[in-house]
């Protein structure tokens, strides 16, 4: 079968080596792919966004199934034009994936089906956000309603850093439409957890839980970014939890998308905090998280294709999806100046990184060019390291980060 990945990451690196596995595959695409990608797969040079080029390229090259991995793609219904065209799609309707394009959305559904996550307020004018900010007890939380690549969320400290955020948001456009409308929240506290899962919209399969690393510096200081390291599984997250959280979050929740008319097939991604009232939902997204996707794939012991397909076909109680016992450290190698201003062109030197057993680097950014891999992004390489405990993992990933250089690499060293 042909099958075609619509990303072009390092959570798509990973998915694109799974599924380059399976005996039923004949030519792998991507579009439009990366350096590491084009191991795997022939890299096709189409925008993830450009929905009627994939459907174009997928009616010429007859594909069979495609996994549509980012979340901007899902949101503008690339899965619902592919099926259009009769190419069975791994990924949410563009229905199912307002869960994360709209956090309006995705609160209002929470209250309405009693499934716990933080107090909020929606507001559509700036005055309204400013004067409920100026009487709220900081530090408050400023999410923009739609997607903005992760940067759409600010935890404001004081009235000043709301201000700030809200102002960036509705005047300032800073996230264009998405920032139109906002949502002010209380700031819940305690460890976080991500939970991805799979489910066809009858039956709910989670993976193994990861603690993702959001913040830009070592000691969770500075900006956030998309992911600087996740470990996995998540020493907070004990199987008492993972019952309490399948029995009120998790299987609520595609009930409920099923109940609106909205039934999510895909990978489904459960952003925990959990609080001394319990587990709640902090965000949900439509998609593999990345860089979680790159430490929980790596633990998978199941066929990531035929996991896939029975996704697709409602068919995932009919399949086993198991795991591995032990760990996975995930460290990502980003450019200097990320998330803000950074430089790319810059030669990658992987040493022995590779040659590490348990380890392997997934491409975030990068190009091939005359047989050599250069930065293309801001997170640059996620080097993940599979190993019997979490003590190991973290040394194999480090170890193998030290291995890498490139000009300005910077990563995290507290992962």
């Amino acid at each position: 079968m042909n099958v075609m990945i619509i990303g072009g990451g390092g959570r798509e690196h990973a998915i694109a080596k799974y599924i380059a596995k399976n005996q039923k595959v004949g030519k792998l695409y991507a579009l439009p792919g990366n350096g590491g990608i084009s191991e795997f797969a022939e890299c096709v040079k189409i925008s993830a966004e450009d929905i009627d080029g994939i459907v174009e390229f997928a009616r010429e090259k007859a594909i069979d199934f495609a996994v549509v991995a980012p979340d901007d793609p899902l949101a503008m219904g690339a899965v619902d034009a592919l099926e259009a065209e009769g190419v069975k799609c791994f990924g949410p309707d563009k229905k199912a994936a307002e869960i994360e394009s709209s956090k309006i959305f995705a609160k209002e559904l929470m209250t309405k089906y009693n499934i716990p996550t933080a107090r909020y307020k929606i507001f559509d004018s700036i005055d309204g956000a400013l004067s409920h900010a100026a009487l709220s007890d900081c530090p408050i939380v400023i999410k923009a309603d739609g997607l903005a690549k992760g940067k759409g969320v600010t935890v404001a400290e004081n009235f000043r850093e709301a201000r700030e955020a809200i102002i960036s948001c509705m005047k300032n456009k800073a996230f264009g439409k998405s920032g139109e409308r906002i949502l002010i929240e209380e700031c819940l506290t305690g460890p976080e957890v991500t939970v991805l899962s799979f489910t066809d919209g009858n039956t709910i399969i989670p993976m193994i839980s990861s603690m993702d690393h959001k913040r830009a510096y070592d000691g969770n200081k500075g900006p956030n970014t998309g992911g600087m390291g996740v470990i996995a599984p998540n020493p907070y997250y004990t199987p008492e939890i993972a019952e309490e959280c399948m029995k009120k979050i998790f299987i609520p929740t595609i009930k409920a998308m099923k109940n609106e008319g909205r039934t999510f097939k895909g990978c489904l991604y459960f952003g925990l905090m959990l609080t001394v009232d319990g587990p709640k939902v902090i965000e949900y997204n439509c998609r593999f998280g990345d860089p979680e996707a790159e430490a929980v794939l790596p633990l998978m012991k199941s066929d990531l294709l035929d996991v896939m397909i029975a996704v697709r076909d409602e068919k995932l109680a009919d399949i086993p999806v198991k795991f591995k016992d032990g760990a996975s450290c995930c460290v990502v190698c980003a450019s200097s100046g990320y998330p803000g201003h950074y430089l790319t062109g810059y030669e990658i030197d992987f040493g022995n990184a590779a040659n590490i057993e348990g380890v392997e680097v997934f491409h975030s950014g990068t190009k091939l060019e005359n047989g050599k891999y250069y930065t293309s992004g801001g997170r640059v390489l996620a080097v993940n390291a599979v190993s019997d405990n979490l003590t190991s993992a973290r040394e194999k990933a480090y170890e193998a980060v030290r291995n890498i250089n490139f000009e300005g690499m910077r990563y995290r060293s507290d992962i």
